[in-house]
């Protein structure tokens, strides 16, 4: 058990600097995770729709990232895959997403990582933004990220 917190800390760790946004010519910065430079981020971002949730699509600027609403809603891809985690964790029309449940706890914002995903996506929604919705479309354009695990259920979670 002591294991799989300090890799759920880790994670939230991770998630933390997922929308340190800063307004620059219109357009605002999105720190870049570690992996956002490969193909399969450039290949999710193209296909990632102009806009979402009755949101216009934002000029951003950071590898790997797309954003929505001035920054409602923030994706980053190449983000550290997460570690086997007791966050919420929900299937959205075959992708697993785990919610950082402390950040939403805390300030309200609702960060979902993509979990078991060779390369990971994390998305951003500030001010209670319908996640679900916006993660089905979403989800379109990460087909191509190659599924290797799923979520664990309660019965995977090491006791002791």
């Amino acid at each position: 058990m002591r294991k799989l917190i300090v890799w759920a800390a880790a994670g939230v760790v991770a998630l933390c600097g997922v929308v340190a946004a800063v307004e620059v010519f219109g357009a605002y910065r999105v720190p870049a995770g570690p992996f956002a430079g490969g193909a399969a981020c450039s290949r999710a971002l193209a296909g990632l729709p102009e806009r979402l949730l009755g949101r216009e699509r934002d000029a951003v600027e950071g590898t790997g990232a797309a954003g929505w609403g001035d920054g409602a809603i923030v994706l980053r891809c190449g983000v550290r895959p997460l570690a086997p985690t007791i966050d919420s964790c929900v299937n959205v029309n075959g992708v697993d997403w785990v919610l950082d449940d402390e950040r939403a706890q805390r300030s309200g914002e609702w960060v979902f990582t993509t979990y078991g995903r060779e390369t990971a996506v994390a998305v951003a929604f500030k001010g209670g933004q319908v996640a679900g919705d916006a993660l089905v479309v979403i989800n379109g354009s990460l087909g191509h990220l190659a599924q290797k695990s799923r979520c664990p259920g309660a019965d995977d979670a090491a006791i002791g």
